[in-house]
């Protein structure tokens, strides 16, 4: 009997403990990287992603608007989990796939992809069902945990575009404050470097906003919106369109925590090239230098003054080339060379464009092809090169059109936009221009209540289809720069990005530029390069013309902006520092410098670094107009505190020894370049 009785309670016991572990676990484990985990919960639609045994954001899940009314993955009672290999531009990977239903409420799928040796995850929201229009989707909403309590964190604002002289910015996040950025953030300690980086890598059919927030119990979270519109950010007066058909899904969205969030910003960018690879064609030649005539010219453009300013080159600045190359650029106002508008006779164009070959450099010219400059003088005004007026070309917004900057969008889908582009670009082609800065891009990404194609409804989509036309258009015989454009999703269509607004030549233009490379350097893998805009030196002092050009140097290429057609300070200072090939061999690898410090608010780094080799370059810049001691902590550029240095001011051509903790002494309005090498 004892026996038969144990037998029955172990064979109970045995049965129990099969009955449990065939049960749905209520948390599925995803690791990625060296020790990143997403624990899901299948019972609650959260997630946790850890680091060991740290938290990095907690109770996160997802949420959308339908037919509006917010709903989220909590509200989901039946969830399930699967996975699959994939293997694409990121590497090979896993695909996680959690499918959420429930009655009354669209499918939903949130899609996590992990990557092998990667510490960092990317994450999709899909939503299935009849007919869905969608125009709100949030990927990721959810906690993020700040591993340095006793220092306040700093919230990067990121602008959508480049335009209205608007500025990168650090916020400090306290209590009740928030801080909204476009496409991507970055929260980190300045002085440990450590961070966290999330933005979206996908731009084709979502404007994403990243919104940081702590409230007054001093939590932070993290949001990251598809369907996102601000107009002091986006330029939108009106909601973000509507994606529609029986599966929606938001833009893919970043994840990851870095030691130094300088590197993850790099990877983000980097990632976002892999994700929307270049339309444009493949820039195999050297880092673009030149002139552009917006600098000091502006609308005084003859062409007797563009041929002396190609003259100018050939004959006081030989040594201003890159790869023997240099670019000169005709900007606004080259319409004063045209008989008959844009339609008409380009002969004197086609005479500039010769003359600048002849002296073996390259020419450019400028358009804004998005645009209508005359709207003021009415609807009913023919776009040239069609049979359709201005007024049907105008993108509609609400009961009125979108204006800034004194021009009127114009609808990017529209067969009379597109005609007035291939009219205007085959001209150029015929005149012989081999470079063309675009500009007043953003124009074409607007929100509109509808656009004349009808399967383009939002903004991003509309950008999309108007730039790949315009390169269809290019039909790749040019280098394509553009000046105002969007930060993210340009990238896929043109060589070079101007980083900032418009910079002439004050102190303040360097700064404000600087501003942009201290808070978006890591465009450079985005792009193949970013621009510090026309260098102008003017009749300033010698200090504020040096930081002119370094800010150029820093950022990664070289564009002047003088009227080298008449004579004065900026001739001679031209020759003394665009022939200084030692500073122009620095732009070989087109690659921005990296700023040293962060946390400057609107400001920008005074200190930035760049390796070539075993050489490391340090340019300083002292944005005030008083004499500044700056002390170089050698464990903050990458160099041995306990070794000794030689550094070269490749200004004044002077080598000293350089020891950790040196001080820099410079003027006010002032900056310099050092070649640091160790001793031998």
């Amino acid at each position: 009997m004892i026996v038969r009785f144990l037998f029955r309670h172990q064979t109970f016991f045995i049965l129990s403990l099969l009955f449990l572990c065939t049960k749905p676990a209520s948390a599925i484990i995803i690791g990625f990287g060296k020790a990143g985990k997403i624990e899901y919960n299948l019972k609650t639609g959260t997630f946790n992603v850890v680091n060991g045994a740290k938290p990095w954001l907690l109770k996160a899940f997802s949420q959308a608007e339908y037919q509006k009314k917010l709903f989220s993955s909590k509200d989901y009672k039946e969830i399930t989990y699967r996975k699959q290999a994939v293997k694409d531009g990121f590497g090979n990977g896993l695909k996680h796939i959690f499918l959420l239903k429930q009655t009354g409420l669209p499918e939903m799928l949130q899609v996590f992809y992990t990557y092998s040796g990667k510490d960092y995850f990317m994450m999709n929201l899909i939503l299935n069902g009849a007919d869905l229009s969608i125009n709100h989707i949030v990927p990721i909403y959810g906690n993020l945990v700040d591993q340095e309590h006793a220092n306040v964190p700093v919230s990067l604002f990121v602008p959508f575009d480049n335009d209205t002289f608007i500025s990168y910015n650090t916020v400090p996040l306290i209590a009740n404050v928030s801080n909204p950025s476009a496409e991507v953030t970055a929260l980190y300690h300045d002085q440990s470097r450590k961070g966290f980086v999330i933005g979206s890598i996908e731009h084709s059919n979502w404007k994403t906003g990243v919104i940081t927030t702590m409230d007054s119990d001093k939590k932070i979270s993290i949001k990251t919106i598809c369907g996102y519109t601000e107009q002091s950010i986006t330029r939108d007066k009106i909601a973000h369109g509507y994606l529609k058909g029986n599966s929606v899904s938001s833009a893919k969205v970043f994840f990851g925590a870095f030691d130094d969030w300088r590197w993850g910003m790099e990877t983000y960018a980097k990632l976002n090239r892999i994700s929307e690879p270049p339309i444009v064609f493949n820039w195999n030649n050297t880092t673009p230098v030149g002139w552009n005539s917006w600098g000091a010219m502006q609308e005084k453009i003859t062409l007797e003054k563009a041929n002396q300013v190609s003259d100018f080159f050939a004959d006081s600045l030989k040594s201003f080339r890159s790869g023997g190359v240099a670019y000169i650029d005709l900007d606004s106002y080259w319409d004063n060379l045209l008989k008959g508008g844009l339609a008409g006779d380009y002969s004197e164009l086609k005479a500039f464009a010769d003359h600048t070959k002849s002296k073996g450099l390259k020419p450019g010219i400028y358009w804004a092809p998005f645009v209508d400059w005359g709207f003021a003088g009415g609807g009913n005004r023919k776009a040239e090169g069609t049979d359709y007026t201005f007024g049907e070309l105008w993108t509609k917004v609400g009961t009125g059109y979108h204006d800034i900057d004194g021009a009127r969008a114009l609808d990017p889908t529209h067969p009379g936009t597109r005609q007035r582009i291939a009219t205007v670009i085959n001209k150029f082609k015929e005149c012989g221009f081999e470079m063309i800065k675009i500009d007043f891009l953003g124009h074409a990404a607007i929100e509109s209540d509808h656009f004349f194609d009808p399967k383009i409804t939002t903004g991003m989509q509309a950008y999309k289809t108007g730039m790949e036309f315009l390169l269809k258009q290019l039909d790749g015989k040019m280098l394509v720069y553009a000046a105002i454009s969007p930060n993210l999703a340009s990238g896929r269509y043109v060589h070079v990005r101007r980083i900032a607004c418009d910079a002439f030549k004050s102190i303040k233009d360097t700064e404000y530029t600087l501003n942009s490379v201290s808070n978006g350097w890591w465009q450079s893998y985005l792009y193949n390069y970013i621009d510090a805009d026309h260098v102008v030196f003017s009749d300033q002092s010698d200090g504020e013309n040096t930081a002119r050009f370094l800010s150029a140097i820093v950022t990664g290429t070289c564009i002047t902006g003088d009227d080298f057609s008449r004579e004065g300070k900026w001739t001679s200072t031209a020759q003394r520092l665009l022939n200084q090939t030692e500073i122009l061999k620095i732009l070989e690898d087109g690659k921005a410098f990296v700023p040293v410090e962060g946390n400057k608010g609107k400001s920008a780094s005074q200190l930035f670094v760049k390796d070539l080799g075993s050489v490391k370059y340090l340019a300083a810049f002292n944005y005030g107009d008083e004499a500044k001691y700056l002390t170089v902590d050698f464990s903050r550029i990458g160099l041995k505190a306990n070794e000794l240095y030689h550094a070269q001011n490749l200004i004044n051509q002077k080598t000293e020894a350089f020891k950790n903790n040196q001080t820099i002494n410079l003027a006010g309005k002032d900056a310099l370049i050092l070649k640091i090498m160790p001793e031998k």
